[in-house]
């Protein structure tokens, strides 16, 4: 076995970052409205004599103007034919067109309808908060005309949905997690019922990551099953029985779990006196130091590193566990964290095998964080509509977070392009991380 000093020569060096003090800059994309200053009479004060300029020394101020909220008036020229009029063979009338709406004969432009699921589903910002905030603008529009928007929107970005699935089920690894929402108003449920939402991402090194939110009434194995299909990658998860149903993936299991119980375990220890659980948590540490070392390295770099490094590392942590195990009190927190790890073990050692797997499900973790921030605003979907139509709104969201993209501009520039579109189009294009840099700043 590698002793430390061993296994820490053998990782690449990695310049440490060095973080520069003071004030950061103001974006360079930002618009500017530059004010001149000058003096009226430039004259010196010693000698009276005229000053001439020698340069200039400039500051910035940030300006922030509060949601600015304007309309948009579609004048549609009408065309008639006089030859028609005198020959009275016909009287038609021919009107221009007016771009097509996400939502015909709704007051609500493309923008407008960007900035409503941008407050709700990034900024967690509930409807009735946005009604009160176009109230000060003169706008009287009621919480359901909002609520019915945001529904209509998310039902037809099904296809686009559709087609993320479609790109995610072609990757190595797919990550997968779950948490609860109620839906009040669900057939043959009473309104207390637990539903879920079920989360399934690309994993954090893939070039265009892909996060989908999937509404289920349960957490069964056949919503497993009716989203992955015969998908037959690699499945990254918390080790939730229920994926053991799914017969194609190779499991891998989250180390993040495992060392979140036993940091709970020591939490809930009377004594603070190091023993087993630091342990532990010390073949943790040493694995996850090594997981930041190669983390800015190839798939195969990464993988050749973790099998040399890591991997004696773990061989010595089980070794630990099964002789641990024997003298921990099976019901106690420290008991219950070995056997956990020990029934995880297996999945917990796919991550060597390929370069492309995370040590953990937390980048999963942190997509799902922002549902459940909103959740607490929201409470509740009202009806099953609802509830699926916010899951295809977080899915847009949170791709557009992965791939470094603001949500804002890519809705307003999907909701422009998309009722453009034809059926049997190719939505390429309108992939979140295809947007141009132009049009996401």
């Amino acid at each position: 076995m590698l002793n430390e000093a061993e296994q820490q020569n053998s990782l690449p060096k990695l310049e440490p970052k060095h973080h520069k003090k003071g004030r950061k800059p103001l974006p360079k994309k930002l618009e500017r409205d530059v004010i001149q200053h000058e003096l009226n009479a430039p004259y010196c004060e010693c000698c009276d004599a005229p000053l001439h300029q020698c340069g200039k020394e400039a500051s910035e101020e940030l300006k922030i103007i509060p949601q600015k909220v304007s309309v948009i008036r579609h004048e549609r020229t009408k065309y008639a034919c006089r030859q028609c009029e005198k020959t009275q063979t016909s009287s038609k009338i021919i009107t221009a067109r007016k771009p097509a709406s996400m939502i015909p004969k709704s007051i609500g432009s493309a923008d407008a309808f960007a900035a409503v699921v941008t407050a709700k589903y990034v900024d967690a910002l509930p409807l009735y908060r946005q009604v009160n905030i176009l109230n000060r603008s003169g706008i009287d529009i009621s919480h359901s005309t909002l609520a019915n928007w945001c529904v209509l929107l998310g039902s037809k970005n099904q296809v686009i949905i559709d087609a993320m699935k479609e790109s995610l089920l072609k990757e190595t690894l797919i990550c997968a997690d779950e948490t609860t929402v109620q839906v009040l108003r669900e057939k043959d449920r009473a309104a207390q019922s637990k539903s879920y939402m079920w989360v399934y991402r690309s994993g954090e090194f893939t070039a265009n990551p892909i996060v989908i939110y999937d509404y289920q009434p349960s957490r069964s194995s056949a919503c497993a099953k009716g989203f992955l299909g015969h998908y037959g990658g690699y499945l990254l998860s918390d080790g939730y029985a229920v994926y053991d149903c799914l017969e194609h993936v190779t499991q891998a299991a989250c180390l993040a779990h495992v060392r979140r119980i036993f940091t709970d375990a020591q939490k809930a220890r009377p004594s603070k006196k190091a023993g087993k659980i630091e342990k532990a948590l010390n073949y943790i540490g040493k694995l996850y130091q090594i997981e930041k070392e190669t983390k800015p390295l190839s798939s195969l770099e990464r993988q050749r590193l973790r099998l040399e490094n890591s991997k004696p590392i773990l061989d010595d942590f089980h070794q630990w566990l099964i002789k641990a195990k024997s003298t921990a009190l099976p019901k106690s927190a420290l008991g219950k964290a070995i056997n956990y790890s020990l029934n995880q073990w297996p999945k917990l050692l796919t991550y060597l095998e390929n370069g492309e797997i995370s040590i953990d499900n937390n980048v999963t973790e942190r997509d799902i964080r922002p549902f459940t921030a909103g959740r607490k605003n929201w409470m509740f979907s009202t009806s099953v509509d609802r509830a699926k139509a916010s899951a295809n709104l977080y899915s847009l969201v949170m791709t557009c977070r992965a791939n470094g993209i603001n949500p804002y501009y890519y809705f307003q520039h999907l909701f422009t392009e998309l009722p453009k579109c034809q059926s049997s189009d190719n939505l390429t294009d309108l992939m979140p991380w295809n947007m141009k840099s132009s049009e996401a700043e």
